[in-house]
């Protein structure tokens, strides 16, 4: 199959050309190579990239005329192309939505009225569509409120019922009613609107894959907005201390890169009609301060932690995906484990150059607006 895959010379989309290449496709990569994940000065080695086995262009999803060649010689397209920095997201909105959810747009509106002839369009979403995890209150699954500033002030981080309820933490199904709580996840959700809308009256099957925090080899670590696995490693190859939000035990599901690539695959190759969405996580939730601890671990980093009692307005507690429809449609199941995962991050993260920990600028510019803590924790 000839495959465009936008984005595909970032993190998940290099996995993926490489993937898509071994099972024999023709692929295409349309990237910016943006500054802000590549470097001034993008140095990509790709072995696809100097070898010329992958058509690549360099370009903006938003140049109609290129898409609209690129679009004209391919049968399916996986849209990884987007900005992706939560934080950010809240003080660039229109910068977010011009290329998360304009470009998608238009992306629907090019294959739609003139190149039908594409037949699968594969789409990023993302965990953070949700807002807070799925918890039980009795015989109940609910997604609570944004948790009370007060409550968090007085070291209260876990969320409660409607009435002060203790909850009982429980994998997050796609049923749930999302309540996304950043510029970036509501840019997310329009985009599975548009693309359910899309798929109905076009015909062109959507499956739009929830991703959950997706870490592995060759995630950019000089993006101080993507991922605290990228800011936690360069501060502990310099044995920098590390400030953690909140009490440490938040957690997250974190999923392999390499599990991402094979879920889109079967996306690709699954004769599934219509619009789906679909988590795609490893269906386990870890504690962000467990992770720091196996992080500093690997690394024989001598960084020491302080649990700060910070938090962000709008940061959730907790959230693991419920897998039972990525089973059942995709035949989906993550294969690499956290420790395996992060042992194999760690050693790439030791073969890359130490670079400059921005992560403390880009807190500077949340709390000067007034969206972050003034104390110097770091993101989850």
């Amino acid at each position: 199959m000839k495959i465009l895959v936008t984005g595909g010379a970032g993190f998940i989309g290099s996995w993926l050309v490489e993937g898509l290449l071994e099972e024999g496709h023709s692929v295409t990569v349309v990237d910016s190579l943006s500054p802000q994940v590549h470097g001034a000065v993008p140095q990509l080695d790709l072995g696809w990239l100097r070898d010329g086995t992958v058509e690549f262009v360099r370009g903006d999803i938003r140049d109609h005329q290129l898409m609209d060649e690129v679009l004209g010689r391919v049968e399916a397209v996986v849209h990884l192309a987007a900005e992706t920095g939560t934080g950010q997201s809240m003080y660039r909105i229109g910068h977010y939505y011009a290329v998360n959810q304009q470009a998608t747009a238009e992306l629907f509106e090019a294959i739609g009225t003139r190149h039908r002839h594409i037949r699968r369009v594969v789409l990023a979403s993302s965990r953070s569509i949700y807002g807070e995890g799925a918890y039980r209150l009795g015989e109940r699954t609910l997604v609570p409120q944004p948790r009370d500033a007060q409550r968090m002030k007085a070291g209260q981080f876990e969320p409660s019922g409607p009435g002060g309820e203790a909850l009982e933490l429980v994998p997050t199904p796609e049923t749930v009613t999302p309540r996304p709580a950043s510029v970036y996840a509501a840019t997310k959700l329009a985009n599975e609107t548009l693309g359910r809308i899309f798929s109905d009256a076009y015909g062109v099957p959507v499956i739009a894959l929830r991703f959950q925090n997706v870490y592995g080899e060759r995630q950019s670590l000089q993006n101080p907005y993507t991922g605290i696995l990228s800011i936690f490693s360069n501060r502990m190859r310099k044995n920098l201390p590390i400030n953690i939000f909140e009490d440490g035990l938040e957690s997250r599901d974190f999923v392999h890169v390499s599990d991402v690539v094979g879920a889109i695959g079967l996306a690709l190759s699954r004769p599934l009609p219509g619009f789906h969405a679909i988590n795609v996580g490893s269906g386990v939730p870890a504690s962000v301060l467990d992770v720091a601890k196996s992080l500093r671990e690997i690394l024989a980093s001598s960084s020491e932690f302080t649990v700060t009692g910070d938090f962000r307005a709008g940061d959730i507690r907790h959230c693991y995906a419920d897998l039972g429809r990525a089973r059942e449609l995709l035949g989906f199941n993550p294969q690499v484990s956290l420790t395996e995962g992060l042992t194999r991050f760690c050693r790439w993260v030791e073969t890359q150059p130490v670079l400059v920990d921005r992560s403390g600028k880009a807190m500077d510019e949340l709390a000067r607006l007034g969206l972050g803590s003034t104390e110097g924790g770091t993101p989850s």
